[in-house]
């Protein structure tokens, strides 16, 4: 493997700052991001990356490779998780394999931005609607969820779901929202206002991007002790499963004949794991589940593994075999 992508990888700012939050608070370091500043670095980079990818469908040919790689990833949003699930249960309850399950068959929005950045800075383009794709795989994993923790929570009493909630987290929640809104805009804009908006979208993009990750950083480190009474399940699950879901997704992007830009981003999206939409699914409707297992895996573990190692490898591979 070419261990160069990797320190590429690894010396891009972004990266070098969520290992700064991590030593700060290690280092017990008074350094703190006030969460409404969080929430903002959030809402910002979503925003940028729909508009951002709506103004590239706009340039990009629409047709049936947009469907089928959309549908694929529909498909793969689904699957992963029940896959997830059968493996689990031979180690843990069902409410907790479910709650895992649907957090490894949603996706890491971060993740995918972090993935962007490193194609711009290496020149690989993408087209525009693998953010939608991105959009469409957040909410089938939660119903996956939420159907098999029902099915299989071995509990002589089920209790009826409150599915308008339910479905209204799923579908509806800021993120998804987000996401797609300023995708639909960034489409439907005149084609004059991206450059218009390019200080906004793209300039101020990665320092945003730093910030933000110097926040999960310091969220990751609070979590590390956590996991210390799981710790062999979860780093083997972590990062085993998401290497699995992320090649499996890179041979689905190979069958399918996407572009090595478009085919990582695909292949990060199959092999993430939510920390922000699942987790507060499984809250209302998985409450059995245990909060301080799933998310800890999927913030500390998964998340860490693909933004230094995952994109440089799976790139690696990509290069190789297109």
């Amino acid at each position: 493997m070419d261990f160069s992508l990797i320190l590429h990888n690894f010396l891009s700012p972004p990266i070098l700052f969520y290992f700064l939050g991590i030593g700060a608070f290690l280092l017990r370091s008074d350094l703190e991001i006030p969460s409404t500043l969080g929430k903002f670095f959030s809402l910002y980079l979503l925003m940028a990356i729909g508009l951002k990818g709506g103004f590239a469908l706009q340039h990009s040919a629409s047709g049936g490779s947009v469907f089928t790689t959309l549908s694929a990833a529909v498909i793969m949003a689904t699957l992963t998780p029940l896959l997830a699930f059968f493996m689990l249960r031979k180690w843990i309850n069902a409410y907790n394999a479910a709650a895992i399950a649907a957090t490894y068959g949603s996706i890491s929005a971060v993740t995918f931005i972090t993935a962007v950045a490193f194609l711009e800075k290496i020149g690989t383009s993408f087209d525009g609607y693998m953010v939608a794709a991105m959009a469409l795989m957040e909410s089938p994993a939660i119903i996956v969820g939420v159907f098999l923790a029902n099915k299989y929570g071995g509990s002589s009493k089920h209790e009826s779901i409150e599915w308008k909630p339910l479905l209204q987290d799923a579908f509806l929640n800021g993120s998804v929202v987000l996401i797609l809104g300023s995708l639909l805009i960034g489409y439907l804009a005149d084609i004059e206002y991206e450059a218009a908006l390019k200080p906004f979208t793209t300039d101020l993009f990665k320092g945003m991007l730093c910030f933000f990750l110097l926040d999960m950083g310091l969220a990751s480190a609070r979590r590390i002790k956590i996991l210390r009474k799981t710790a062999k399940l979860a780093v083997s699950f972590g990062i085993g499963f998401a290497l699995f879901s992320g090649l499996l997704g890179l041979g689905l992007a190979y069958f399918l004949g996407l572009s090595a830009g478009n085919a990582l981003l695909f292949t990060l999206l199959c092999g993430s794991a939510s920390y922000i939409a699942v987790p507060a699914a499984m809250r209302i409707a998985v409450p059995q589940a245990n909060a301080s297992l799933y998310v800890p895996m999927s913030l500390t573990i998964t998340f860490p593994f693909n933004i230094t190692i995952g994109i440089p490898l799976y790139y690696f591979i990509i290069q190789q075999i297109w």
